[in-house]
Parts: structure tokens; C-alpha cells; sequence
């Protein structure tokens, strides 16, 4: 029901609890705190929640309509502008996905590569060279599938992908209690004793300049709305009391997989934690972490087509050239591909993706628009008050979402941009 984006976003979930830059500065004027117990579990729990009555507004929109696709939806009810707002949300959407994807073949990769090698972690060539390495897989891998007319293999991919994220899961508990608390290198004027006491020790609440960027992530990681008309549309027998039931508990999975993983990386590296959780266990004679990333790296890879055909379709569907043209098709592939290796290339971090991604489109696709949607097709219904009155709090509450977070990411870029230029 989460679609295969889903599961693959268990490596993201990392950037919920520490959104930071690839680089880590050990400067203590630096903020590398991690986001982490009472806070991300509350702000968890709230999302998954807020999730589930948004895909209830939106089956309701269906229902009420007869539209099996997010577009028709939004075209129907607010005729050319809504279908242009969504197709922007959704295409938005599934590019920042993409995004996040290459960024972890492009962490991840080199990794991998000098693990098989016996390299060390320091060492460079051009081979290595996490930029050089995406470029050959997107256009060496990526660009012959998604050339292909139809995704035949959508099912496999789910599957494979989710079963690497509960294999990553796994191994991410395992190790919690195989690798000791890292205590770094002590300065002058801090003690021992003081500097275990705060390595180790779990913080529940801290508030710093990343955690900003924690709803707009986790906002992020639940966004199913594109999938879920085509998935209602396929059920036999549907309902839409089955189709809750399907959302429900692909809800609850998905929590359960997001919240351990949050909690055991965190639990492993406390505040020495990274922004890419699996960069973090690095050992030269550690076969099953190498296991874990070329699965997540495979998985990623044979994931990346299947969204560039939702954007590619939307594209040519808005374009209202739906019928089959090689040539057409060849280009816009090469175009896009090209455009979003750029992006992976000089966007310095996934944490810049999933802010712009996570305050627009995911806060668009959970909360404004189901609610605005719901609000004007039960306008003449006046036995819906009760339901009216909640569906417009919640698109209160993603204005609000809207207000505050935008302001907040562009207040921390500023300063990150300042920062830079001062070193």
C-alpha cells in the first residue's frame, strides 16, 4: 500500500533525527545535536495519524466523485487549476524521491566499492567518486529501464525493496548491541568522566538549528497519496471501509520500521550519528554491513525507474500526448535524467531535498489538499458539519504547517550560507 517508496525510506529516516550536512564539523559551536526521543516520537506518531484521516478524506473524494486518479480528482473539483496543482505536488513529490535515492547510490556506492577493493575509507580515485559513480549508474542502469515502454518487474521491486529495508532494520537493531558507545577525542578542559556521561547518554528533547527540518522529513517519508486511487481502483470487491483497513496497517508497519530504526541508530552512535545512518558503521571485515548496503544500493536502483515513469506519464498526460512516440519518449527520458543527476550532483545534501519537498508537495498531498478537496465537494451537504468542521482544521493546520516551516528552512539556509562564507 506504501508503494515502493515506502520501505526505501528507511535509510532517509535518519535525517529525521539528524538532518545535518554530509559533513561533520566537531566544532562545539556547531549544531549536531541530534532531534531524538520524546519530540520525534511525538511529531512520528502525529504524522502517522494525520496520515491515515487524510487517505479517509481522500477515499471519500473518490467515492463521492467516481475518480480513480489524483488528477481527474483535482480536475473535476477545481477543473483546470487543480489538476495542474496536483500534478505539481505529485511530480515534485516523486523528483525529490528520486533525488534522495541517487544521493544514497552516490553515499553509498564508493563505500561499497572500496570495501570489495580492500580500500580504505580515505582513499580517492576517479572511480570512487561518489558524483562520477551515479552518473554511470543512472545512464548505464536507470536510462535503458526506463526507456522501456512498460514496468513489467513494479511488483518485484516492491517486494525486493521492502524486504531490504526490513533486512536493513534488522541489522541496524543487531548492531545496537554489538558496537560500544564511541567517545571522541577529549579536549583540555573536559573531563572524561563528563564527556562519557554526555556521549552516552540518550538526550529526549533537544531543540537546535536541524530540527526544522524534522516534520517537513517525516511529512516526507508518509506521502502515499499518488498510489493510493490506482491501488483502491485494482481491488476486487473494493470498498472503501477495505481499502482504510489497507491503509491502516501499512500506517502502523511503517511506523513500527521507522521508529526502531530511528531509535536504535540513534541508540548506537548517539550524538556522533550522521545524516546517512549506514555511512556510520564502517569496517573493513564487516560483511554484513556490506550486505545490507548493495541491497539498499540495488534496491534504490531498480526503484528509480518506477517513479520516473509516474513523472514521465503525468508529463505527457498534462501535455495530452498520451499516445505512444519512441522518439519523444527517448528525449524526455534523456532530459530528465540529465536534470536530476545535476541536481543530485550539486545539491550539497538529502537534507536540502527534504526540506523543499516536505514543506511544499508532502505538506500539499497529506493535508491541504485532501481537506480542500473534501471541503468543496460536501459544500451543499449540511448533514457533514461535524466532519466539514474537522476537514477544515486540518487544513488549518497545514496552512500553519506551510507558515512556520517555510520560514524556518529559507531562515536556515540563510545561515548555513553565512556560516560558509565566514570559514
Amino acid at each position: 500500500m506504501m508503494h515502493f517508496k515506502s520501505g526505501l525510506e528507511l535509510t532517509e529516516l535518519q535525517n529525521m533525527t539528524v538532518p545535518e550536512d554530509d559533513n561533520i564539523s566537531n566544532d562545539s559551536n556547531d549544531f549536531t545535536e541530534v532531534e531524538n526521543g520524546q519530540i520525534n516520537r511525538v511529531l512520528l506518531t502525529s504524522v502517522t495519524l494525520l496520515s491515515i484521516y487524510s487517505i479517509n478524506l481522500l477515499l471519500i473524494c473518490s467515492k463521492e466523485t467516481g475518480c480513480m486518479v489524483y488528477e481527474k480528482l483535482g480536475e473535476q473539483v477545481f477543473g483546470t487549476t487543480g489538476k495542474f496543482v496536483i500534478f505539481g505536488a505529485t511530480s515534485l513529490q516523486n523528483t525529490g524521491a528520486m533525488l534522495s535515492y541517487l544521493f544514497i547510490v552516490k553515499n553509498e556506492l564508493p563505500s561499497a566499492i572500496k570495501f570489495l577493493m580492500g580500500k580504505e575509507e580515505t582513499f580517492s580515485a576517479w572511480y570512487v567518486d561518489g558524483r562520477v559513480l551515479v552518473v554511470i549508474v543512472t545512464f548505464g542502469i536507470i536510462l535503458p529501464l526506463c526507456l522501456l515502454k512498460n514496468l513489467g518487474y513494479l511488483g518485484y521491486t516492491s517486494g525486493f525493496s521492502l524486504s531490504c529495508m526490513v533486512f536493513f532494520l534488522i541489522v541496524v537493531i543487531y548492531k545496537k548491541f554489538q558496537i560500544p558507545c564511541i567517545v571522541p577525542e577529549l579536549n583540555s578542559t573536559i573531563s572524561a568522566n563528563s564527556t562519557n556521561a554526555d556521549t552516552c547518554t540518550p538526550k529526549y528533547v533537544t531543540f537546535n538549528s536541524k530540527t526544522v527540518y524534522a516534520l517537513p522529513t517525516i511529512a516526507f517519508a508518509f506521502v502515499c497519496h499518488p498510489s493510493v486511487l490506482p491501488i483502491y481502483s485494482e481491488l476486487k470487491d473494493r470498498s472503501q471501509k477495505k481499502m482504510q483497513m489497507v491503509s491502516n496497517i501499512s500506517f502502523f508497519a511503517m511506523f513500527v520500521m521507522y521508529f526502531l530504526t530511528a531509535i536504535f541508530g540513534y541508540l548506537t552512535f548517539y550524538d556522533n550519528v550522521q545524516s546517512d545512518l549506514l555511512h556510520k558503521y564502517q569496517s573493513k571485515d564487516d560483511i554484513l554491513i556490506l550486505t545490507v548496503r548493495l541491497a539498499v544500493i540495488v534496491a534504490v536502483i531498480l526503484t528509480v525507474p518506477v517513479l520516473f515513469f509516474t513523472v514521465r506519464s503525468s508529463l505527457f498526460e498534462l501535455a495530452k500526448k498520451t499516445k505512444f512516440n519512441l522518439c519523444r519518449h527517448t528525449v524526455v527520458t534523456c532530459i530528465l535524467l540529465v536534470v536530476i543527476n545535476l541536481l543530485v550532483i550539486f545539491i550539497p545534501s538529502m537534507k536540502d531535498i527534504f526540506g523543499v519537498v516536505g514543506v511544499t508537495s508532502a505538506n500539499m498531498l497529506i493535508f491541504i489538499l485532501p481537506s480542500s478537496l473534501y471541503l468543496k465537494i460536501t459544500d451543499q451537504d449540511g448533514d457533514k458539519g461535524t466532519q466539514r468542521i474537522w476537514a477544515a482544521l486540518f487544513l488549518g493546520l497545514g496552512v500553519l504547517f506551510s507558515l512556520v516551516s517555510i520560514p524556518l528552512v529559507i531562515y536556515d539556509w540563510a545561515c548555513s550560507s553565512s556560516s560558509d562564507e565566514g570559514h
